[in-house]
């Protein structure tokens, strides 16, 4: 009864108490915040409300066929002074371990364009003057990890790469923020966009993006083609820890805490 009279009145459903303490005559309070969920199933009413920010947000600054002023917070001196301050404290830490960045050599160049200071688009005119500047909606999902059934379990458990998986899940971040830095390079401006990323049935990640500017699509499949997140990673084909598997085979069923080794 209470979940559904939050819901209708957009209320959060599940708030997060916290103690607050006054600074001055030092009394202590409670106070319930919003979750702020952008899931539905999660909290529809912080779901919705988020939802509304963002169209909001769109909204205001899609359409728009000028940059705004960006405010200046520092002056040259202060940079300075935080550049040789930032310096002073890499040369404390002593040498630190270098990996090198440079580009793979079995992956195709990236097309290199002078790049603008600007968020808009290009703009289209027709015959009669009209101005137009399009977007596009663009969609990036994962490769193949082997066949799935119409709920996403894998046809064959034996031959499906689960490992790729794995690893393609967890550093997607990482090759989606390296993609959006090609796009800027190549594009030839400071491209924006809202970007939302889903699970798929297999549960891997792909992202919806809506792109303010028409990029040519021949670029974006280069600019795809020439991505990728290099990744140092621990080898996954040998044991390491073995110690604990050694302690898991000491544990006794009853026991609420792992054994203490001798000389540990």
């Amino acid at each position: 009864m209470a979940h559904e009279l939050a819901v209708a009145q957009k209320v959060c459903v599940r708030p997060l108490v916290r103690r607050v303490i006054d600074q001055v005559d030092g009394t202590e309070s409670k106070v319930a915040l919003p979750c702020n969920s952008t899931r539905e199933d999660v909290c529809p009413s912080c779901a919705d409300k988020n939802r509304r920010l963002r169209m909001q947000q769109c909204a205001e600054g899609w359409h728009r066929t000028d940059d705004p002023e960006r405010l200046v917070l520092a002056d040259a001196e202060t940079l300075h002074q935080f550049d040789d301050d930032a310096g002073d404290q890499v040369e404390d830490e002593g040498a630190r371990r270098v990996r090198s960045t440079r580009r793979r050599d079995d992956v195709p160049d990236l097309p290199r364009v002078p790049c603008e200071d600007r968020t808009v688009g290009r703009a289209f005119e027709t015959p009669d003057g009209k101005i137009y500047r399009p977007s596009m909606f663009l969609t990036l999902t994962m490769p193949s990890y082997g066949p799935v059934k119409a709920n996403g379990t894998p046809l064959d458990p034996s031959s499906y790469n689960y490992r790729r998986a794995a690893l393609d899940a967890l550093h997607f971040p990482k090759l989606v923020d390296r993609f959006w830095q090609h796009v800027r390079g190549c594009a030839g401006y400071r491209v924006q966009y809202f970007a939302a990323v889903e699970p798929q049935k297999r549960l891997a990640p792909h992202l919806h993006a809506a792109v303010r500017g028409a990029i040519p699509r021949s670029l974006l499949r280069q600019i795809m083609k020439a991505t990728y997140a290099q990744v140092w990673w621990p080898a996954l084909d040998r044991p390491v820890y073995v110690h604990r598997c050694e302690l898991a085979a000491l544990r006794h069923p009853t026991q609420e805490s792992w054994p203490r080794p001798a000389g540990r």
